[in-house]
């Protein structure tokens, strides 16, 4: 009798030992990188750009920002803005399809009286009909860091970014982070309007072909075009568009004449040399572009008509 219970416990410790080290097992939830850097997942599932990112522009100050990211934790959601990059939100949540995507990327400045007022990131994840796109907010603080994110509208959001290269009240001027002959050509504009010689709409448009000239704006795809056209297109395509251009350049060199006379200024060209209306409406405006730059006031000085202002 013994001798069977000690058979029935020794027969019970062999089939129990399996189970008991069974019953030790843990099973480890782990957050889900859906679309980020799962290497389980295809290519295809994480996050594709729609574009590379534009050149870095701007103020030299800030291209230390260049290859760092910043990041921003609100409620389930964790963003992260690397400037002259791209902005990104990820969901930190243990579902299985947690999103993560790409709210924007590196586009364009947002230039308002010769001020760098926002950096916009576009061209981000598809949403509806559009896409993603992010204003990001520069403003002064103590330390490198993303302060704020929000969603004025759907699928168009707000980053306040604070750093101490934006404290110096001209830090974020536009004017100094231009090249010598771009500035020379905004020195012209602002002549032009101060002499009432260009209407308002006029001097705008002047400032945005010298902000796409410099990078700091994205030129549409319409304009790029445009100017293909341009170089490669030096013939007039019909006899009544040759009439027109002709008619309106003789009424400009007939303006630039009237301008100069007013002035007391005599104006000699040597038409036996070159008598295309080009040459001539170019030779005018030479002369006058003279006449206002030597004619100014020592106090007008160039590019303060008081549209600018150093404050950040």
């Amino acid at each position: 009798m013994a001798a069977a219970q000690l058979l029935l416990v020794a027969l019970g410790a062999a089939l129990a030992g399996p189970f008991s080290s069974a019953g030790k097992m843990k099973i480890v939830e782990e957050p889900n990188t859906f679309g980020l850097n799962n290497p389980f997942l295809p290519q295809t599932n994480r996050l594709q750009p729609k574009m590379s990112p534009s050149a870095i522009s701007g103020p030299a100050h800030l291209f230390r920002l260049a290859g760092k990211c910043f990041s921003f934790v609100e409620s389930t959601y964790k963003y992260e803005f690397c400037p002259f990059h791209n902005v990104t939100q990820h969901e930190q949540t243990f579902r299985w399809n947690a999103y993560s995507g790409i709210l924007g990327i590196w586009h364009e400045w947002e230039i308002d009286n010769n001020t760098f007022i926002g950096m916009w990131m576009r061209e981000g994840d598809s949403c509806e009909t559009k896409s993603r796109q992010t204003k990001v907010h520069l403003v002064c603080g103590r330390s490198n860091k993303l302060a704020y994110v929000s969603e004025p509208s759907t699928c168009v959001y707000s980053l306040t970014f604070e750093t101490p290269l934006v404290c110096h009240p001209h830090s974020l001027l536009v004017y100094p982070t231009l090249t010598e002959a771009l500035q020379k050509k905004w020195d012209e504009a602002e002549e032009l309007l101060y002499d009432e010689l260009i209407t308002d709409q006029g001097y705008k448009k002047i400032l945005k072909e010298i902000f796409e000239e410099a990078g700091l704006l994205k030129a549409t795809e319409e304009k790029e075009v445009e100017k293909q056209n341009k170089k490669i297109n030096f013939e007039f395509e019909t006899v009544e568009k040759c009439s027109k251009e002709y008619k309106q350049l003789s009424k400009e060199i007939k303006t630039l004449k009237d301008l100069l006379s007013q002035h007391g200024i005599a104006y000699k060209g040597n038409f036996a040399a070159n008598t295309s209306v080009e040459h001539v409406s170019h030779k005018l405006a030479t002369a006058v572009t003279t006449l206002l730059n030597g004619s100014k006031d020592d106090e007008h000085l160039h590019g303060d008509t008081g549209v600018w202002n150093d404050t950040v």
